[in-house]
């Protein structure tokens, strides 16, 4: 087990209300529900911290568009070639008109602003201005009228921006986490499907929910029957071995972090109850085919089938052999995989933390990334997003990513079973917050340090002055 993140108040807080602060052990709850906590998180977070605004599968081709916006501003991601993406502040400057709106395609490589049609090229160079002597005395220059360019990244299949005027380096932003995710292959997944919901609550409440495993016998049930029937039963026998016991957690510079499962895991063929051991492996892969079509797929349910009556080589393990099928099926399709690695395969099933509001969830050559953005004025709701992502034989072109829109994060045929069973916390844990009676939130010391640690990397940028 990593060292305990020690999560202390900076000492250049105590001009702060009480009920904005981070301890050791707590977190007062005025940090999710307060709006003015909200507007400083705009000013000092989100206009200086580099941020994940789209996967590239969203602009795939030159002239591809899409928009990306936290709180009240609007960034323009454009393609501009095949290695290139620019990213700018979405306005005209001529009458502020928004260049762009959600996802589609400037044809003929040209930026044309619907109002007066002044147009640019896809490197934000001015083509053309209606009228242009009528503009600063007949002397209008190109640098005048020029796309305003926001800082840009990109990392495994992301496009990061940057608002600050003159951001840190992202490669040392990245620098904790990168072999992690690079290892994993996440650059080489692609869109499988992608969905929005507007969530009753904060972005921080929403996200802290995926980052330990303690919640799952009581939210998941059916993930962790022995768990669940332990914390609903008599409770009068011993207690369990819960799962969440064999998960390892580490904070990282920056404000990163992840927690993985290791050997002890189904994935890795790790099973105890009675009964054919591929069948019970499969059954329990199957609760995430069926609870989320994502990081588990149908198709490698069936591998795990395929193994059935075959026997287990001397000093192999059903996890073992079935990770040889899969890199093995992956070999003949042409279709890339994480690195086999004992380190990498035993990130599947866990979570890496990008902060402030990606995480990743990978698994056999998939992916499910969860993104969480703040509404634009209330702090009691946020933009949830889950991307599922995957790798495709060579002989497929993955699709362009598209975003629908959740109406009813209730409904199944929306959303299934598992994020379902966790939005389904989130507005109970906005309301409880609201509570007079709620001055602060315990959190766990081991499960739960890396909520700590995102507070206290926050901190850093709220304290860090306009």
């Amino acid at each position: 087990m990593s060292d305990i993140v020690q999560c202390v108040p900076l000492q250049d807080d105590a001009a702060w209300p009480p009920n904005w602060r981070a301890t050791t052990h707590s977190i007062s709850s005025g940090r999710y529900i307060d709006p003015a906590f909200a507007v400083l998180e705009f000013e000092r977070l989100w206009n200086r911290v580099w941020q994940a605004a789209a996967r590239l599968d969203e602009i795939p081709e030159a002239g591809d568009y899409t928009v990306y916006e936290i709180g009240d501003q609007s960034v323009l991601l454009v393609r501009v070639d095949a290695a290139t993406v620019k990213a700018y502040h979405n306005f005209c400057p001529h009458r502020g008109t928004a260049l762009g709106e959600g996802c589609g395609k400037f044809e003929h490589d040209r930026i044309i602003c619907p109002f007066h049609g002044w147009r640019w090229d896809l490197r934000g160079q001015v083509q053309y201005v209606l009228e242009r002597q009528e503009f600063r005395n007949g002397e209008l220059r190109d640098s005048d009228v020029a796309l305003k360019e926001v800082s840009v990244a990109l990392f495994a299949g992301f496009v990061f921006i940057n608002l600050a005027r003159d951001p840190a380096p992202f490669d040392e932003f990245i620098a904790p986490v990168r072999q992690l995710i690079e290892d994993l292959a996440i650059g080489d997944m692609h869109h499988y499907w992608w969905k929005e919901i507007a969530a009753p609550g904060n972005w921080k409440v929403a996200q802290e929910a995926f980052f330990e495993s303690y919640h799952v016998p009581t939210t998941h049930p059916q993930l962790e029957t022995a768990g669940a029937d332990f914390i609903f039963g008599d409770q009068s026998g011993p207690e369990v071995d819960f799962s969440h016991h064999y998960h390892q957690y580490e904070t990282f510079p920056h404000g990163h972090g992840r927690f993985f499962g290791g050997k002890k895991t189904p994935m890795a063929g790790h099973v105890t109850l009675p009964g054919d051991p591929v069948e019970m492996m499969a059954a329990r892969l199957n609760l995430l085919v069926e609870g989320m079509d994502a990081m588990v797929l149908a198709e490698d349910v069936e591998l795990v089938r395929s193994l059935k009556g075959k026997p287990i080589p001397e000093g192999s393990s059903l996890g073992g052999e079935y990770m040889k099928l899969l890199y093995s099926t992956a070999a003949a399709q042409n279709r890339p995989m994480p690195k086999p690695a004992p380190e990498v395969l035993d990130m599947w099933g866990g979570e890496i933390f990008v902060f402030p509001n990606l995480m990743i969830l990978p698994q056999a050559g998939n992916a499910m990334i969860y993104r969480v953005r703040p509404h634009r004025t209330d702090p009691d709701r946020c933009i949830f997003e889950i991307l599922s992502t995957r790798t495709y034989p060579a002989s497929l072109t993955p699709p362009r990513a598209t975003v629908e829109k959740v109406v009813d994060p209730s409904d199944p045929e929306q959303l299934r079973l598992i994020p379902r069973q966790d939005l389904g916390n989130i507005p109970r844990m906005q309301r409880g917050l609201h509570s007079r009676g709620c001055k602060q939130i315990w959190l766990a010391r081991y499960y739960e340090q890396i909520i700590l640690h995102m507070h206290q990397e926050l901190d850093r940028y709220l304290l860090a002055g306009p």
